[in-house]
């Protein structure tokens, strides 16, 4: 019960499904970039808050990144995780939450932080 994401690609599209309920709830799109690699083009968050309730654009973006870097790519994203430490705290009002129950709670796995 810990696998918060099951991702998984079709061509160019990557797709990010709650693992317990199977709903989608991003979806990015890719492109080549003539460095080479690719990065993302587009993306959509689910709308339907019976499904996804979203808090907000900016915590949606790194949200879409963490996944992508912590679990897809298994790299540290050290920024991303601070991130989404200080945009919970903001939320909560909290400054003080533990990194690792913040981190839990939205990826079901702590960083090396």
């Amino acid at each position: 019960m810990d696998e918060k994401w099951n991702v998984f690609c079709e061509g160019d599209v990557l797709f990010m499904h709650r693992s317990w309920t199977g709903h989608g709830i991003y979806e990015a799109s890719f492109a080549r970039v003539s460095e080479g690699g690719r990065r993302i083009a587009s993306a959509v968050v689910e709308g339907d808050r019976e499904r996804y309730r979203s808090m907000g654009d900016e915590r949606d973006r790194l949200m879409l990144e963490l996944v992508i870097s912590a679990i897809v790519l298994g790299e540290p994203a050290a920024d991303l995780w601070a991130g989404l430490r200080e945009l919970t705290g903001r939320a909560s009002g909290k400054r003080d939450l533990p990194a690792g129950v913040v981190e839990h709670s939205a990826l079901g796995l702590r960083s090396e932080s």
